[in-house]
């Protein structure tokens, strides 16, 4: 693996993770779309194959961004866990979204542990990757299109509510040090904390059994083109969730998943298949975490006012293009 293989695909790999376009679609189709060494180096279905290390890498540091950006969201919910089972109740916020995000994981972790290599060997080629990742953004587009009465509603509730919160008087102190740039800066992430909040909040009042639904539709994701965050979000918004909430909970059941898949596949990356590739890992991983944080602090804002249709668009067209290009090269 050289380190042009290892640049490109770390920060793809970080992007695409958070963005409702697949990873793993792109992380199979990639490297067999530029030919060559790429698509000797970088076979993922492959079973002795380096890049499995290296992805275990890329794996572990998403999680790490995803987790700088809400590590304030994660410190309330682990606080909530840990007082859940000293407390031995179930009545804040805190602690109902915690084990949600726990009722949530059960099902893709379970089917991950027992079926992640059969998933991998059988459906991580790109030809069917790319087909996959026509069925994803179908998926987006459906779920877009077809929106519940429910959700439709929940998004006019909460941009009603931002209208009512927005007209009424407010005071944004500014620090005495910084000036007004860094004041309004202060006061946008104030306003952002609260929103999550508040956020959870509407999430938590949904119960367990939504929760699972919503979270075991993250099993199609083992299937390379099929985006965890996009079937995830579609399936909230399904069960009445607005779009913006459907996105946060996407988001912060993303972070146990991909970090337990990275944990769980750590071997591979100390173990014979990370030999000789240790710097590669080390600058892919890098760029993973760089570009998950800055894809999530964009998309957390961009879901507030704007809709899954240009990622199922983008995902149709390059998945038909790639199927077009693997069969005629």
């Amino acid at each position: 693996m050289t380190y042009p293989e290892a640049i490109v695909v770390g920060f793809i790999q970080g992007v695409t993770e958070l963005f409702p376009v697949s990873s793993l679609g792109h992380n199979v189709l990639i490297p067999a779309l530029i030919g060559g060494s790429w698509a000797a180096d970088l076979n993922v279905s492959a079973a002795e194959s380096p890049y499995l290390a290296f992805i275990v890498g890329l794996h572990v540091a998403t999680a790490i961004g995803i987790m700088i950006y809400f590590w304030r969201d994660w410190i309330r919910i682990i606080a909530g866990f840990f007082s859940s089972i000293v407390r031995r109740e179930l009545r804040t916020v805190d602690q109902k979204l915690a084990w949600m995000l726990i009722v949530a994981t059960i099902p893709v972790g379970l089917v991950g542990l027992l079926a992640e290599h059969e998933f991998r060997l059988l459906f991580a080629k790109p030809v069917r990757a790319a087909i996959f990742l026509v069925v994803n953004g179908l998926i987006l587009y459906a779920g877009e299109r077809f929106r519940t009465k429910r959700s439709l509603q929940a998004d006019a509730d909460l941009e009603r509510q931002r209208a009512a919160d927005a007209a009424g008087p407010r005071s944004r102190p500014v620090p005495a040090h910084g000036g007004a740039h860094a004041g309004g800066q202060v006061a946008l992430r104030q306003e952002e904390i609260v929103q999550s909040q508040q956020a959870d909040e509407r999430i938590a009042a949904r119960g367990y059994v939504e929760a699972l639904l919503i979270g075991s539709v993250q099993i199609l994701a083992l299937l390379a083109g099929i985006s965890r965050d996009g079937v995830t979000m579609v399936a909230g918004m399904f069960r009445g969730l607005s779009r913006e909430d459907a996105a946060r909970f996407a988001f912060l059941l993303a972070t146990p998943v991909i970090l337990a898949a990275g944990v769980l596949k750590f071997p591979d990356l100390t173990g014979h298949l990370g030999q000789g590739i240790h710097g590669q890992i080390l600058v892919g991983s890098i760029l993973s975490g760089v570009g998950a944080y800055l894809s999530v602090r964009f998309l957390v804002r961009y879901f507030q006012t704007r809709t899954l249709t240009p990622f199922a668009i983008y995902c149709v067209l390059f998945g038909l293009g790639s199927i077009i290009y693997l069969q005629v090269k």
